[in-house]
């Protein structure tokens, strides 16, 4: 179905997203929903989906605000709070209660399920309106039903009621088929039923799935879609939070492999969701692209390298190496062991070295800065040829200064820049100078004191062993 169809269709939808939940078992002091999954919240996941599925409104029930969602999807998202914990059938009367009465369906998901896919809540409101039904939920069949809501069905196999895992008996508890908590309603059957359930549980909550077992006492009917356990997959714990970021890495290398990346062991690239690699880039084992990452073509990434937040042009190879905040040029060369740091920027066929350290510098075309070298708030040219081992004095303990190297410079190896300091276009420095005033156009600034050979030391201190040893 294409977008313009979702739209008209799901114009009277409105989806609640279900976050108040303190995840206890996570151990944390963060809430839930808001751990990461290959850097994006569980709850941006499925705010995404819902949005996917163009709702004519969409709310998240919270606990208390979380500004990021807000940042991150604007105005499309309402957050209502649920100031005391009282169970999902207290929070979705608390969301319908802000949603606009022209909102005739209502769609309901926890907000820890990243891995729920927009064609499958597209396909459970289908469901619901071609049966004309109450209301629609998606099941599964999981090999460990522990700690979900199991589905019941009669004998004719129609769903007759959901029972939570503490409140099953031990016959119940055998049924593999559990309830992922994703439903679609028909507004005013939903309203009617969740007038009728009360705290009279295990728990002492108002249980959502106890209006199911309402809507089929009045003879309404219920409809299930059966869909793949690993979309219904939630997050209660950590090791819960590692298999479905192993899921959800799965699902973000198979896209950018299908778009013409290479990525020689899967298993050990951790990509982040959003982040773009152009056709026939390679990825090597032990990669971490993390954040706004671009990566253009024909790159070789790896093995053992991060990069976060940068932009990486075509034909560029990085290896061993760490990379934050920064922009390369197009058939730059990058380590190995080379570390920029934040506001970096290569122009073109740039070559930074093993063991070179960068901070806030600017590198023009062709330039190279081999080795063992670090680079801090500093501005070079084209062409220009740093020498192992310089660095640049930018800090005096106080204040962090800048150097500026022009066009075609050599900076002689072991140089160091004392900043403030200019070195010209067409200078030099000599090896192993320290460099404190400007090098001016085509000069050569040296600093060193006068070398002295002391002739016959050798022989001298030979002497003086011996005698050291007679006199014992």
């Amino acid at each position: 179905m294409n977008v313009e169809g979702l739209e008209i269709q799901n114009v009277n939808v409105s989806v609640i997203v279900l976050a108040a939940g303190k995840g206890k078992r996570m151990k944390s002091a963060i809430p839930k929903v808001m751990h990461e999954v290959c850097g994006r919240t569980l709850l941006s996941y499925v705010v995404g989906a819902s949005l996917a599925v163009f709702p004519g409104d969409i709310c998240v029930v919270a606990a208390e605000e979380h500004d990021e969602i807000l940042k991150e999807f604007g105005q499309r998202v309402r957050i209502v709070i649920q100031e005391e914990p009282l169970g999902t059938g207290h929070a979705v009367t608390l969301a319908l209660k802000t949603i606009d009465e022209r909102f005739s369906e209502v769609l309901v998901l926890p907000g820890d399920c990243p891995l729920i896919l927009p064609e499958t809540l597209n396909k459970l409101l289908m469901v619901r309106r071609k049966g004309e039904c109450a209301a629609s939920l998606l099941t599964a069949d999981v090999k460990r039903p522990e700690g979900y809501g199991r589905i019941i069905r009669d004998h004719k196999g129609d769903v007759i009621k959901i029972v939570e895992d503490p409140d099953a008996s031990e016959e119940e508890k055998k049924v593999s088929e559990v309830n992922s908590s994703v439903y679609a309603f028909e507004r005013s059957a939903l309203e009617a039923a969740l007038k009728e359930i009360s705290p009279d549980n295990a728990q002492s909550e108002y249980y959502l799935t106890d209006a199911i077992q309402k809507l089929v006492a009045r003879g309404a009917r219920i409809s299930a879609l059966k869909g793949e356990e690993v979309e219904v997959t939630g997050v209660n714990n950590r090791k819960q939070l590692a298999e479905v970021r192993r899921y959800m890495q799965g699902r973000i290398n198979d896209r950018l492999m299908e778009e013409g990346v290479t990525i020689v062991d899967p298993e050990s690239a951790f990509i982040d969701w959003g982040v773009e690699i152009g056709q026939d880039t390679t990825i090597e084992p032990y990669v971490f692209i993390k954040g706004e990452t671009k990566i253009g073509s024909g790159c070789r990434i790896g093995p053992f390298t991060e990069i976060r937040n940068s932009i990486i042009d075509d034909n560029c190879t990085i290896e061993f190496s760490w990379l934050e905040d920064s922009e390369v040029g197009e058939g730059c060369s990058i380590g190995p062991y080379s570390r920029l740091r934040g506001g970096c920027s290569l122009g073109k066929f740039v070559k930074v070295g093993g063991f070179v350290e960068m901070k806030k510098a600017r590198v023009g075309d062709g330039s190279k800065v081999p080795h063992l070298s670090y680079m801090g708030d500093t501005q070079i040219g084209k062409g220009v040829n740093v020498g192992a081992g310089t660095i640049t004095c930018n800090f005096d303990g106080e204040r962090k200064y800048q150097t500026l190297i022009g066009d075609r410079a050599f900076i002689g190896s072991d140089t160091m820049l004392i900043a403030p300091v200019k070195i010209g276009d067409d200078a030099a420095t000599g090896a192993g100078s320290a460099i404190y005033e400007d090098v001016p156009d085509g000069s050569l600034g040296i600093e060193r004191s006068r070398q002295r050979n002391i002739y016959g030391w050798k022989e001298r201190r030979k002497k003086r062993k011996e005698g050291r040893k007679g006199n014992a």
